[in-house]
């Protein structure tokens, strides 16, 4: 179940469904859905692709083609996760990269079953 749930998740951000992904995120870890905004704030520009800002919740992505990245928006959210349970806790990088990552794997575990090309 935890799989096909990871799936979807990937599935409808790369539909262009992002604030639904989150939205079933935030339900399903038991946390506020986070805003998110196309454009970046001053001081990220150019260097990232997205990031999270805790203080008003919200999720800032670079452009519109961004909002069907999937590693980008699953690493974010994590970041909201993280704070969200734990406010002096930020997340690490690397366990937003390998959260991402987990969802990003059950997607093409998925599908790879779904095709048949196990």
């Amino acid at each position: 179940m935890e799989q096909k749930f990871k799936a979807l998740i990937v599935w409808l951000i790369l539909n262009g469904k992002a604030e639904k992904s989150l939205e079933l995120l935030a339900e399903h870890y038991g946390v506020d859905m986070p805003k998110i905004k196309v454009g970046l704030p001053k001081a990220h520009k150019k260097k990232t692709l997205g990031c999270y800002n805790a203080k008003n919740k919200t999720i800032f992505v670079l452009n519109g083609d961004t909002l069907k990245e999937p590693f980008i928006i699953l690493h974010e959210f994590y970041h909201h996760l993280r704070t969200t349970l734990d406010a002096k806790h930020k997340g690490t990088e690397r366990y937003a990269d390998e959260f991402a990552k987990r969802f990003i794997q059950a997607y093409k575990s998925t599908a790879a079953k779904v095709l048949g090309n196990n």
